[in-house]
C-alpha cells in the first residue's frame, strides 16, 4: 500500500511541475504576450521532454545514470522556477518532497 501511494505522491509531484513551470511563466513575463508564451511555452516543453526521455513507456528513454541526471536538472530547475517567484516555503517543501519521493523510489525499486 505505502509502494502505491508513492506513485501517486511522484504522479502528483509531476503534475505540480506543470503548475509551476506555468505559474512562474505567468508570473516573470514582462509583457501580456511574454506572460503567455512562458506560462504555456514553459510546462508544454517540459510535459515533451518528460514524456520524451523519461516517460516509462517511451521508446526513447534514457538509461541510468541520464535517466537520473536529467530528473534531478528537471526538478532543480522547478525549485528554481519556484524559488525566482519568491514563494521559499513551497520550494523547500517540494525540493523535501521530492527527495523522500527518489530516496523511497530508489529503496523500493519502483
Amino acid at each position: 500500500m505505502f509502494k502505491m501511494i508513492n506513485l501517486l505522491v511522484r504522479f502528483l509531484l509531476e503534475l505540480c511541475i506543470l503548475a509551476i513551470f506555468g505559474y512562474w511563466g505567468f508570473q516573470t513575463g514582462s509583457n501580456t504576450f511574454m506572460k503567455f508564451l512562458l506560462g504555456l511555452g514553459a510546462p508544454i516543453l517540459f510535459a515533451m521532454v518528460w514524456g520524451t526521455f523519461l516517460a516509462p513507456k517511451s521508446s526513447m528513454r534514457l538509461n541510468e545514470p541520464w535517466l537520473f541526471l536529467l530528473e534531478l536538472v528537471l526538478f532543480g530547475l522547478t525549485c528554481w522556477a519556484l524559488y525566482s517567484t519568491g514563494k521559499v516555503d513551497l520550494t523547500v517543501a517540494f525540493g523535501g518532497i521530492y527527495i523522500l519521493n527518489k530516496i523511497l523510489m530508489v529503496i523500493w525499486r519502483q
